[in-house]
């Protein structure tokens, strides 16, 4: 482009920047139909909701080649006066905060179809793309070689539900929603709904599928898709002679799926004619019989025939069926690299954890970064195999891969209808209120004794809001509703369940406490954080000190020596201190910030700061049988980014009063050389023990992941040197691994018995 024509534009831009905002609203839509050589200076509202979705190769979640859907097709935007200014408004209009960048010249390679938008011109403020100046929907004088991409920063807007996801590419206006429905009274009644007529959403009803041709393949495609892993033969003979006293509607007339694919629509289809009679010769309507993985089996005998993979887990993820993919190698867990990660792969890590096909194939660690080895890299499943490990792979070295890169599923769930029983009232916003559950017919809500973090999760798992946030136990101003009665009480729940009803309550309600007021809340999250402790940065650190006492008074007064400390002849003698560094590693998806205000926090003369959170990790020395040896030491800390990964940024200080915690991405040091960095073993025999850190006991923050909370260390004294061997986070080792350890019976290569 010439640079009169930037500079006409320049001066078009500055005329309308003042005037645009305040009769943007009043803006009369250009006519589609008139096309002009020159750029629109008019925003161009549409009655459709525009979508975006980011695509190309290599691409990541946050970034890639930007796409918009268009009277119902993709087309990509021309580079032409391409700005961050654009980036911005489209990153938001995908779920993100803003834009770190943009690209030009189709360095996510080229697209195909229309190029919808050129010369587009966004002030910062739109709302969406559609509403920023350009030449209008369709008029270009680019080629895909100008294709333009963006690169939004990694942190999702509050509550955005929709997420750009490596999606399965089919046509959603041939097939957008399946369902089973049940004919037999039973299975009617229960949830899942295993067993039925294959039946799609069309027009305003529900029609039938001719199975003329219907193979094993279709049903299992099918099967997945709603949520389960496998198929099992129907007998169409019960179905035939109830399905011939019923008026079916026949929309689709053949289906050839592969058995690959993870919708029904991804397959080839034959529709029937609009005015060719709806018959189904030679055939009946579809039908299909589904098994359901462990965790939805309401048979318990069967349930415990069915046993899902050992070698491969989800973690991190805030629903059920979704997670970081986490890989057993040589009793040791790791993660799996996100290069040409994709549908078919992430199908079979979903089918052989016991749920559906994949929903989404999320790259660039959307559920959180792991810790530990990357075993996997281009992994290539075909789709129908029984395991990732059966898959075609790369393996990693270190160059290849980082854990900013681990992949991730959501997988398809069976439908339990759980969230039909609980719902949140007289919060500000849809993810904060007080909780009511339903029991039998009765509507009501739950006694807050004994609410914590761990029932709170379970609240906002069965709601579908993702994490507690914060489990309330005084929900007087949020009192909207007019249900007053109790339902529920001593609910006590592992964290795991799926609905509060599969935790432990109270037969009837007893509750001491009965008063609406103290009735039990939630603040739910898409997001949390993760803490995970440097297992390998504790074993490298460990070291003996006696110290004087003469330099223990600052110590003594923070109560971090052992009781008999009180009783030394002071200033005279020296306590035996066990010192290593601890950093602490942020690898969830949003900040990890104290729950207490800045009011209540507590200056500590001896570090020169305050602390925001009084008990933070407990270190403890065990013995064989887990009985405390040396006095667990309850540190509190001041929480603070001492480092970050490349690319994040330092936001807490503890220095002059500053905002706590820790950012995601970044990591807290406490040296081993500071004051209270130890565990007092003035009083310790000699011996084998294990060595125990905590990090966030009490579950005072909401985490992610509360298993990965401990790190464990076999540990040697020969009562003048100390050993650590096999420092492990809690869930970083194999059952068989961790039994193991468990029975340490020396540490034969320091050649001490």
């Amino acid at each position: 482009m010439d640079k009169s024509r930037r500079g006409l534009q320049l001066a078009f831009s500055l005329l309308f920047g003042l005037w645009l905002p305040c009769c943007l609203t009043q803006t009369t839509p250009s006519n589609a139909a008139t096309v002009t050589p020159t750029p629109s200076l008019t925003p161009q509202p549409q009655s459709e909701q525009i979508k975006v979705r980011l695509s190309g190769y290599p691409r990541k979640h946050n970034e890639g080649r930007v796409e918009l859907f268009y009277k119902g097709e993709w087309g990509t935007i021309c580079d032409d006066d391409f700005s961050i200014t654009n980036a911005n408004v489209l990153c938001r209009q995908l779920g993100f905060v803003s834009a770190t960048g943009w690209t030009h010249s189709a360095k996510y390679g080229k697209g195909q179809g229309k190029i919808w938008l050129d010369n587009v011109l966004c002030n910062g403020g739109e709302k969406s793309i559609e509403f920023c100046k350009s030449r209008g929907w369709g008029n270009s004088d680019c080629t895909h070689d100008e294709d333009a991409g963006v690169v939004c920063k990694d942190e999702r807007i509050p509550g955005f539900m929709d997420s750009n996801v490596i999606d399965a590419h089919v046509d959603e206006n041939k097939v957008e929603e399946v369902r089973l429905r049940p004919v037999v009274a039973t299975a009617k009644k229960k949830l899942p709904i295993t067993e039925g007529v294959v039946e799609v959403k069309y027009k305003d009803g529900w029609a039938q599928i001719c199975d003329a041709g219907w193979t094993i393949k279709n049903t299992h495609v099918v099967c997945g898709m709603l949520g389960f892993p496998h198929e099992r033969k129907v007998n169409k003979n019960f179905y035939k002679l109830y399905l011939e006293r019923q008026k079916n509607i026949f929309h689709i007339h053949s289906v050839a799926c592969t058995g690959t694919e993870v919708h029904l629509a991804a397959c080839p289809l034959e529709f029937n004619k609009p005015n060719a009679t709806s018959s189904c010769q030679g055939g009946m309507a579809a039908v299909v019989s589904c098994m359901p993985g462990p965790l939805f089996m309401q048979n318990s005998g069967l349930k415990k025939k069915l046993k899902t993979s050992s070698n491969v887990r989800l973690k991190g993820g805030a629903r059920l069926g979704e997670g970081r993919v986490e890989v057993l190698k040589d009793n040791e867990w790791g993660t799996v690299c996100d290069d040409r990660w994709n549908l078919q792969s992430a199908s079979v890590v979903c089918r052989e954890l016991g749920f559906g096909s994949a929903k989404e194939a999320l790259t660039g660690a959307r559920m959180g970064q792991g810790m530990g080895p990357i075993y996997m890299n281009e992994v290539k499943c075909l789709g129908q195999e029984k395991s990732i490990w059966n898959c075609p792979f790369k393996n990693i070295t270190s160059e290849d891969c980082q854990h900013v890169e681990d992949a991730a599923v959501r997988c398809n769930i069976p439908y339990m209808g759980l969230e039909n029983s609980i719902r949140i009232v007289g919060g500000r916003s849809n993810y904060e209120g007080r909780v009511e559950v339903q029991v039998g017919s009765k509507w009501g809500t739950v006694c807050s004794t004994g609410w914590t973090t761990k029932e709170a999760m379970v609240a906002c798992r069965q709601l579908g809001l993702g994490y507690s946030m914060h489990a309330i136990t005084e929900t007087w101003y949020w009192d909207s509703s007019n249900v007053t009665e109790m339902v529920m009480s001593g609910v006590k729940c592992t964290g795991n369940e799926m609905s509060l009803s599969q935790c432990q309550h109270h037969k009837t309600v007893n509750c001491q406490k009965a008063g609406a007021k103290f009735s039990a809340g939630v603040i739910c999250s898409e997001t949390a954080s993760d803490l995970v402790l440097n297992a390998s940065l504790v074993q490298e650190t460990v070291y003996i000190e006696d110290r004087p006492l003469h330099m223990l008074y600052c110590a003594a007064e923070e109560d971090c020596l052992s009781k008999s400390a009180a009783k030394a002849n002071w200033p005279y003698g020296h306590r035996r201190l066990l010192r290593f560094s601890s950093q602490i590693h942020n690898i969830g998806r949003a900040d990890f910030k104290p729950k207490a205000g800045r009011h209540s926090w507590v200056w500590h003369a001896c570090h020169g700061h305050y602390h925001s959170m009084n008990i933070f990790t407990h270190y403890d020395l065990l013995n064989a049988n887990g009985t405390k040896v040396a006095e667990g030491h309850k540190a509190s800390f001041c929480l603070e980014d001492s480092d970050c990964q490349e690319g994040v940024s330092k936001r807490y200080e503890c220095a002059n009063f500053g905002d706590q915690g820790i950012t995601v991405g970044c990591w807290d040091l406490y040296r081993h050389d500071i004051d209270c960095q130890w565990i007092d073993i003035t009083d310790v025999k000699p011996g084998n023990y294990i060595m125990q850190i905590v990090i966030n006991p009490n579950h005072e923050v909401a985490e992610s992941d509360f298993t990965n909370n401990a790190m464990k260390c076999n540990c040697k004294y020969d009562g003048h040197r100390i050993w650590f061997h096999n420092c492990h986070v809690g869930d970083a080792f194999s059952e068989e691994a961790e039994r193991r350890f468990e029975k340490y019976p020396g540490q034969l290569n320091n050649q001490i018995s």
